[in-house]
């Protein structure tokens, strides 16, 4: 248990402020630091008018709004440039739609090509935006960081509306203090600046776009002809982004994340109706573990080894058979996508193994594509458990990266303390980013990040594999305790889906299942003699210390949900881990 940690028995105290709540619901509240039942009623509860706070509150909303209503009055070329991943594009697609709504032709939406432009803003297509007559560029998920290029659109009577949620270049001023350095845009909307007092600095990229077109509406809605709450629609897309991009689901993004799943359930996009059809997966019950694992990384996929237009062009289009041959495509593209990160953790194995493991993994090949970079690097966390870089090369000259933290480090302090010049780039969150740097450098990387993490590492704080909210019996697998913990979902980053311990059971069947036998199946029963099914992705009974077989008892770390395999709801237990 030495891996884990078991979260603490709540207080009499806490009992008592969290007083009208079941002995369960009071635990996973108070581990989430929930401890009035005024905070409580608001979590277990979400209010659209009471969560969803006013978007003019964001700092510069007014000048961009004006900006943007200008040049609808004046029939103004606008551009719409978003990143290329599940957060980027389905911001994109809240303007496509807000835009296509008013009746505004004169936009259109342009998303980069990750391996032949890379992230962020780039020079080319700022030229070619500029000969095509755009005078304003609204970014979506991007360009904070993008100082030169966004210059160089302004020079050439671009007014860029930056709207971004990541973290803004920081460098160390003259006093050896940081400062941070804003692009000298028209207007930047990122609460996450300075200055900024928000309510709610954790927005994802569409969450930041969706409160534009919300401001948008709330300014000018009336003379458009739009029905108060029509933007309501368009949080498919932001509550799509908020799950996919992990951002911490408290605050407005719990409301986001809320409401964005009931109308996913309710969408008539062709393109969502088309990839859920094609994933197996009933849109009445998709959930946010099936946008997590099933449906963000298939529009991911378009950007890591395709053309991320097209998916784009799924989430946007109205058009039935565009949208089912564009479902296909990704589809396919996503197992390509496995297949070669499979390869690529093959080559990591072979060049790791037998080698002393340093502090912090760094790694790459030239011939590693950088659209699948992130997810190796995150397998590669998740394997050795410390902070990996990884480098690869798309059609840019430079070498480009990706990194994940381990959660004992910050990674942009992590990058932002190395030498000076060591990187030409450097971006992201606290526990990921990229970054690219020159084929001479890259000799010294490994070096310079080790420093580096001896030096801004968080001190003394060691990651449990997971925290186990409390025990509990198999009897109380069922849909009563099922119910108490869907009241907490959505589930993810700042508010973890309940884990429980499970012990002493003993084991009836072991089973593997799959096309290539790879999942796990264990089944136990209750004292009433019912079966409670626990079951394993890509895990086996080999993987684990105990000896997994009938008739043997061990604890189960697992959490609970309800499957609809074949449509058919059933309780059942989902492995974390056996002791």
């Amino acid at each position: 248990m030495e891996a884990y940690k078991i979260a603490e028995i709540v207080s009499s105290h806490a009992e008592s402020e969290l007083g009208g709540y079941d002995a369960l619901t009071k635990k996973l509240l108070h581990n989430r630091g929930i401890d009035t039942r005024e905070k409580a009623l608001k979590f277990l509860n979400p209010d659209y008018a009471r969560d969803i706070y006013d978007p003019f509150l964001i700092l510069n909303m007014g000048k961009a709004v004006d900006r943007i209503l200008s040049a609808i009055g004046k029939e103004e070329k606008i551009i719409i440039y978003g990143d290329y991943d599940c957060d980027g594009i389905p911001g994109s697609v809240v303007l496509h739609d807000f835009f296509k709504k008013i009746g505004y032709k004169n936009f259109s939406n342009y998303i980069p090509h990750r391996n032949k432009e890379g992230y962020g803003l780039n020079i080319p297509a700022i030229e070619s935006f500029a000969r095509d007559g755009v005078t304003v560029m609204i970014t979506v998920d991007l360009a904070i960081t993008d100082i030169n290029e966004i210059a160089h659109a302004q020079s050439n009577n671009i007014d860029v509306i930056v709207t971004d949620h990541h973290l803004p270049r920081v460098v160390l001023g003259k006093a050896g203090l940081p400062q941070e350095i804003l692009p000298n845009a028209y207007t930047i909307i990122n609460s996450k600046q300075k200055g900024d007092t928000y309510p709610d600095k954790m927005l994802c990229g569409a969450g930041v776009a969706f409160k534009l077109v919300q401001a948008l509406v709330k300014r000018n809605g009336v003379k458009w002809g739009i029905k108060e709450g029509w933007e309501k629609w368009l949080l498919d897309m932001a509550g799509l982004s908020t799950i996919a991009d992990m951002v911490p689901l408290q605050n407005e993004n719990r409301a986001l994340a809320h409401y964005g799943l009931k109308v996913l359930r309710k969408s008539p996009r062709p393109g969502v109706q088309n990839l859920l059809r094609k994933m197996k997966i009933n849109q009445e019950n998709l959930n946010e573990e099936d946008i997590s694992f099933m449906f963000a990384p298939r529009i991911n996929a378009a950007s890591r080894i395709g053309i991320p237009f097209e998916a784009f062009r799924l989430l946007s289009t109205k058009d039935e058979q565009e949208a089912s041959e564009l479902a296909e495509h990704l589809h396919k593209l996503n197992d390509n996508r496995k297949e070669m990160i499979a390869v690529m953790m093959s080559e990591v194995t072979r060049r790791t193994t037998g080698r002393e493991m340093k502090k912090v993994i760094v790694i790459g090949n030239p011939n590693w594509s950088p659209g699948l970079l992130g997810i190796l690097a995150s397998n590669l966390v998740e394997k050795y458990e410390r902070p990996a870089f990884v480098w690869g090369r798309g059609e840019e000259p430079e070498l480009k990266g990706s990194c994940r933290s381990d959660g004992t480090v910050n990674m942009v302090e992590m990058m932002t303390s190395v030498r000076e010049n060591l990187f030409l780039n450097v971006g992201g969150h606290e526990f990921s980013g990229g970054f690219s740097i020159s084929h001479e450098n890259i000799h010294f990387l490994e070096e310079e990040l080790i420093t580096a993490y001896a030096r801004v590492k968080k001190e003394g704080y060691i990651v449990p594999k997971s925290m186990i909210d409390c025990t509990l019996e198999l009897d109380e697998v069922n849909d009563m305790t099922y119910r108490k913990i869907e009241k907490l979902s959505p589930f993810g980053v700042g508010n973890p889906k309940p884990t429980f311990l499970f012990e002493n059971i003993e084991i009836t069947a072991v089973k593997n299942f799959g096309k290539e036998k790879n999942h796990l199946e264990l089944i136990f029963q209750n004292s009433r003699g019912n079966k409670i099914p626990a079951i394993g992705f890509f895990t086996v009974a080999g993987d684990y210390k105990p000896e997994i077989e009938v008739g043997k008892k061990i604890n189960l770390v697992a959490t609970m949900e309800k499957s609809f395999f074949k449509f058919r709801p059933e309780i059942r237990l989902r492995i974390i881990d056996i002791l």
